[in-house]
């Protein structure tokens, strides 16, 4: 009965996310008693409304991915790419980026377990920038805010982004900016053995991932959502879209430039992305920003630094740069 609890849960996480705006009223006006029409009203109201609907989507498609993840490791992933010609490999690593993990402790095994296995490094890349870029969570929180046509535009364009740039930066022939230590290290013939998992054990590596995740982003999506919620209440409509609104030309550079620094996840930054469009930011240079705060971080290239010379990681920012910028004056262009 126990491995079961978590499918009894869900109809109390339905009861709660069709009732958030109704608890945010009853917090805001009959709790708080705060006066409408206010500024700072606004604000209380849309945090204490998108920190749970944020949250228990978050927990709901994390512990949704921790069971379908349970059937994947970094052997399987390696594996499975094995051989391949070199487009049918920037497609299958993109789709593979998609659902396996990549973060700070899974990128050096990861790219050392694909340099030693022979696949090429344009591959390679191909899955290092769809794994953050195309990301399960903001799939899900995309589909929740905007609805799924965003949400499916999104994965579309981070695919594109992922398999060209894998391609271009295979053909640039790049290996010797690749440390030289990677190429030393001897593979492991044996491989790791796979772990025969029943539902209970899938179940249970589901609500570790929920635990593992949620609990280590949990503050970046308090933070984007606040950061959120100051610009809804008190940011002036046309105030960024003077700045990044539709008609400027520099708008989806800037908005790049401007999310690299960045240091945040998909659940943190959708949020904020959210009030951007609110105040008139078309969608592609939103999703310009997003996909560099993303996909393009300072903390990412730190970590990449350990296995790549500075000229590879300077060209890979700058091809998925590129890729970017196109996505978003295609998307501007088109009006979508």
């Amino acid at each position: 009965m126990k491995k079961y609890i978590y499918i009894l849960l869900l109809p109390v996480w339905l009861l709660l996310y069709l009732n958030l705006s109704n608890i945010s009223d009853f917090l805001v006006y009959d709790i708080f008693r705060m006066p409408e029409g206010k500024h700072i009203t606004d604000s209380v109201w849309f945090f204490l409304f998108e920190v749970p609907k944020v949250m228990l989507l978050l927990i709901l498609i994390v512990f949704v991915v921790g069971i379908i993840r349970s059937w994947f490791s970094p052997e399987k992933t390696r594996k499975a790419l094995e051989g391949k010609s070199l487009f049918v490999g920037n497609v299958m690593a993109s789709g593979l980026g998609i659902v396996t993990p990549f973060c700070s402790c899974s990128a050096i095994p990861l790219f050392l377990g694909f340099v030693e296995a022979g696949i090429p490094i344009g591959v390679t890349f191909s899955f290092l920038i769809a794994a953050p870029l195309i990301n399960e969570v903001a799939l899900i929180l995309l589909a929740g805010l905007f609805g799924w046509k965003v949400a499916l535009i999104y994965v579309f364009t981070g695919l594109i982004i992922a398999v060209v740039a894998g391609f271009v930066l295979e053909k640039l022939k790049l290996q010797k900016y690749v440390a030289e230590w990677v190429f030393q290290v001897k593979a492991n013939q044996n491989g790791i053995e796979e772990q025969k998992l029943d539902l209970k054990d899938r179940l249970q590596a589901g609500a570790n991932a929920v635990k593992e995740i949620v609990g280590k982003i949990w503050i970046y999506i308090l933070i984007g959502i606040a950061v959120g919620a100051g610009a809804h209440g008190f940011v002036p409509d046309d105030f960024l879209g003077e700045i990044i609104g539709a008609g400027k030309w520099y708008a989806v550079p800037l908005a790049i430039l401007l999310g690299i620094p960045m240091y945040s996840n998909a659940a943190g930054i959708i949020p904020i992305v959210s009030v951007l469009m609110e105040k008139g930011v078309t969608l592609g240079t939103a999703l310009a920003f997003m996909m560099s705060v993303i996909g393009l971080s300072l903390p990412e290239v730190i970590i990449l630094k350990k296995v790549l010379k500075w000229q590879l990681i300077f060209i890979f920012v700058a091809v998925v740069a590129v890729g970017i910028t196109a996505v978003g004056f295609i998307f501007n262009f088109l009006n979508i």
